[in-house]
């Protein structure tokens, strides 16, 4: 048996559809940039839209993102992991997640990438319709911009500021994506150890994007609302059954 044919019958649908399926995410990636740009010319209007969420958090709960930024600036090691987290979570855990499911659960293949998409697309249409600073453009409050201090990639960095808008705080698509991942893959593996870890990524990924001072929990919130819209959306056929349980 050659090389070629024992690869292809570890394929699961052959190498036209791994190709297929590439281009389609790249494709996705490579629009979703395209379009996110536009949301980014509105700095004003992003600026005061974080206000708006500064002064509704401090009346709720007070600021509390703050002390999580002074814990993790007191421990370097914390500060290491969560900057590294932040810049990983986003685009290689779900690269990574994407594959391992199309190779070794290929069945939940399509609607796994099908709710990553369409949370991202709610998410896009969020950050055109509602433009918003994140934490560390505010210092003047105590916010700190840990990802610099630390000395990894940046958002001052070039290839991050052409890859990036830097008002797209709300919603938390760091948020979404980690939640669709961490549930997705907790249900998919099957040693107990792996369900535990997947499970706790996305409550890690949260804690991240706020120590980090990108987002506060108000994004947070909303990138889990994206998903709860997102979710039935695309699993209709399984809430349609559980509800005809129901009745």
């Amino acid at each position: 048996m050659t090389t070629a044919v024992a690869a292809e019958r570890r394929l699961p649908r052959g190498w036209l559809d791994l190709i297929r399926q590439v281009l389609i995410w790249f494709g996705f990636i490579l629009a979703y940039q395209i379009a996110r740009g536009v949301a980014d010319r509105s700095p004003a209007v992003a600026f005061d839209n974080a206000r708006a969420v500064i002064d509704f958090e401090h009346r709720a709960t007070g600021l509390w993102e703050l002390s999580l930024q002074s814990w993790t600036e007191s421990v370097h090691v914390l500060g290491v992991l969560t900057s590294w987290t932040y810049w990983l979570s986003q685009f290689a855990v779900v690269g990574v997640a994407l594959l391992w499911v199309y190779f070794r659960r290929y069945e939940h293949f399509l609607r796994f990438r099908n709710l990553l998409m369409l949370a991202n697309v709610l998410g896009l249409i969020g950050y055109v319709l509602l433009p918003t600073a994140p934490p560390r453009m505010f210092p003047e409050l105590g916010f700190v911009d840990t990802l610099a201090s630390v000395g990894t990639a940046n958002h001052g960095s070039t290839l991050v500021e052409l890859a990036a808008n830097p008002y797209a705080a709300m919603p938390s698509l760091h948020a979404a994506d980690a939640l669709i991942v961490g549930v997705t893959l907790a249900v998919l593996v099957r040693p107990l150890w792996l369900k535990v870890v997947w499970l706790a990524w996305p409550a890690w990924v949260w804690f991240t994007v706020m120590a980090t001072g990108n987002h506060f929990w108000l994004d947070i919130a909303a990138g889990i609302a994206v998903v709860l819209v997102a979710a039935p959306l695309i699993h209709r056929r399984a809430v349609a059954r559980a509800l005809a349980r129901t009745t």
